[in-house]
């Protein structure tokens, strides 16, 4: 079946009231980068439906490509045929029989925009399915619950016929609830909560700490497979900003005592993170933090780190099941790059016996016996920006530095 169109329903942006138009634009911004490689393509939107007109493209790679685009609750792949009630009931006929299964049901579900054409929207039900229940064997009515329900739309350039919805990825477009800087290390969580907070609508930058000679060359690869992977999702591209980390580790090693250098790290991690976030006009951060999973990841622990900064901190997997983690991580492909035996920085530097329950006083008065500030400004200064694209690599057009 070669279909002409798709019909995107929007799902939860039609709640959106006043801001509908907004969360549309986004939208469709979202599906024309998604569908960049299709030239032929043209979008139509309005407040209320957006269709993708193939123009001979591929429609089946359209499809793929759409399942993954935040802010579609469903889609249906539609035909284009003459306004002519006997081209109209075999083009249906030949619709319904390239899905139905011996056993299902169906009914008819007509839409009458163009008041000229003959049929009215019952007359077009009955003509239809009768002509249906003559020359399907055994196909029965079901107007509750269907297996198979043919949608017949009347528009005064063309009849157009469809018969399958397939769900979406939901949520909002991607850049409609502004942008977030994401805290990315190489383990399981942070991709998961990148995930989850693109769902939302949340336009997502990535910050790696790197600490070379103690983490490889490896281990950044496995961060910027990660990105790739995420820029797949988002159907555009991803920002990874690098920093380079290794002199503030070194100096946490040696001036903090060694159940509260997990702390240090992770309050400087993020007090470099949030100097980024403001050059990049980003207006929160995210992190993968999972409640009492690890020692950084206690109440108290993250009391103790989030006084660097007054930027909100954004947790999309603070209270789930690792369970539930894994389940999502290996639903978008990021389990087994996760699962890479490239440790980061963090795990690197894991001590023996990391203080679950730090104080605020404590990690402060061992901080202050030394200047932290000028390598915190010179690992922002010199950190390194990739645009990460899915089909990425070091040799890329898309390898860009800033």
């Amino acid at each position: 079946m070669n279909y002409d169109r798709i019909l995107i329903r929007y799902g939860e942006i039609s709640t959106k009231g006043r801001n509908r138009n907004k969360f549309v634009d986004k939208l469709r911004k979202s599906v024309r980068i998604a569908l960049s490689s299709f030239p032929n393509i043209k979008i139509e939107a309005s407040r209320d439906r957006m269709y993708v007109l193939l123009n001979g493209e591929n429609g089946i790679e359209i499809v793929n490509k759409l399942k993954n685009i935040f802010g579609i609750q469903s889609f249906s792949p539609a035909i284009k045929i003459e306004k002519d009630v006997e081209i109209l009931k075999q083009a249906s006929l030949e619709l319904v029989n390239s899905l139905y299964q011996p056993g299902q049901t169906f009914k008819v579900t007509a839409k009458r925009s163009d008041k000229t054409f003959e049929l009215n929207t019952d007359e077009t039900n009955h003509a239809v399915g009768g002509y249906l229940l003559q020359n399907i064997p055994d196909l029965k009515v079901d107007v509750r619950n269907p297996d198979i329900n043919l949608r017949v739309e009347i528009r005064k350039e063309a009849i157009y016929l469809s018969c399958e919805t397939i769900q979406g990825a939901g949520g909002l477009p991607v850049g409609s609830s502004g942008k977030a800087l994401l805290m990315l290390s190489g383990g399981i969580d942070s991709p998961v909560a990148a995930y989850q907070a693109m769902r939302r609508g949340v336009e997502v930058e990535a910050v790696h700490f790197f600490s070379p000679p103690f983490t490889s060359e490896r281990a950044k690869e496995k961060v910027i497979d990660l990105c790739k992977k995420l820029a797949e999702i988002s159907g555009g591209s991803m920002k990874l900003h690098i920093v380079h980390f290794t002199d503030i580790q070194q100096a946490i090693r040696e001036q903090v005592p060694e159940n509260y250098t997990m702390t240090s790290t992770r309050r400087m991690m993020l007090k470099i993170t949030d100097k980024i976030r403001a050059k990049q006009e980003g207006l929160a951060i995210i992190t993968g933090e999972n409640l009492g999973q690890v020692a950084s990841q206690t109440l108290e622990s993250m009391f103790a780190i989030n006084e660097v900064t007054n930027t909100p901190i954004l947790r999309p997997l603070i209270s789930m099941d690792k369970t539930d983690i894994i389940k999502i991580a290996s639903a978008i492909d990021t389990l087994e790059i996760s699962n890479r035996p490239y440790e980061d920085c963090c795990t690197i530097f894991v001590p023996a016996s990391p203080k679950t329950k730090p104080k605020r006083e404590k990690v402060n008065q061992y901080e202050s016996y030394f200047d932290f500030e000028p390598l915190i400004k010179e690992a922002v200064e010199e950190v390194e920006t990739l645009h990460i694209k899915p089909d990425w690599n070091s040799n890329s057009e898309f390898d860009e530095l800033f």
